[in-house]
């Protein structure tokens, strides 16, 4: 079967995956991927065929995922949280137009906007936005003018990517950013290693979070003038009680 599954895994435990991307997984005679996110499903598929690339790699894996499928295999592109949210969905869309035998079908999955704020409570109750603060393929000048716009207009803003070793003060200035607009006090949160082990999180407040020493397994959520603490969960609300 000519054909490749983008499947977003959620944040890999197998009781965050779909069924319909546990279905798509079975289907499959090759799990390829980002190593570190087959490295999470392949103990439930000890069978099948393995191909991983490290990261910046993007582009060789997707084409060889392609190449393969032309063969007559069927691979499961495998991405962390939803294939579309900042996963390979996109690119292996722009390069099957050189693929015209090979059948593509995108599975959702649960990204970390939302599985992140599961844990935190409801911190995405209302409008929001999702920004990464990863400069590698976005100018940090555009990151920068998206969380401006983000301030002014008072979304709660869900931030991914949010430090790394090469980029270890890029949070403290994502919220130099965000403060010109938004109070000190503004209700925050973060989760690392969401739905794995170690998982860790915490309630706090904007000025509190330009501190926190995070990294790449990380998820931040910062309020709305709207967003409460409220027993310890993070939550936006809709706006019900008004009604």
């Amino acid at each position: 079967m000519n054909k490749v599954y983008v499947v977003g895994l959620g944040p890999g435990g197998s009781e965050f995956m779909t069924a319909a991307a546990q279905a798509a997984l079975e289907r499959s005679d090759v799990l390829c991927g980002y190593t570190v996110y087959v490295d999470l499903v392949a103990p439930l598929y000890p069978e099948k065929e393995r191909y991983t690339t490290p990261m910046t790699k993007e582009t060789d894996r997707c084409r060889w995922a392609l190449e393969t499928a032309r063969k007559g295999r069927t691979v499961a592109m495998v991405c962390s949280g939803d294939a579309g949210v900042y996963g390979m969905a996109g690119l292996i869309l722009q390069l099957a137009a050189d693929f015209p035998e090979v059948e593509v079908e995108v599975i959702c999955g649960v990204t970390a906007a939302l599985s992140g704020g599961a844990v935190l409570g409801a911190p995405l109750g209302h409008d929001f936005c999702v920004i990464s603060l990863s400069d590698l393929l976005t100018p940090w000048e555009q990151i920068e003018k998206r969380l401006e716009c983000a301030a002014e207009g008072d979304f709660a803003v869900c931030l991914y990517n949010p430090a790394s070793r090469k980029r270890k003060d890029y949070l403290q200035k994502a919220c130099d950013i965000l403060l010109r607009r938004k109070s000190p006090e503004t209700v925050c949160g973060w989760v690392r290693n969401i739905g794995r082990e170690g998982q860790t999180s915490r309630v706090l407040t904007l000025q509190a979070l330009r501190d926190e020493e995070l990294d790449m397994f990380s998820t931040v959520f910062v309020g709305s003038s709207a967003t409460q603490n409220i027993a310890g969960w993070m939550v936006t609300p809709r706006g019900y009680e008004k009604k």
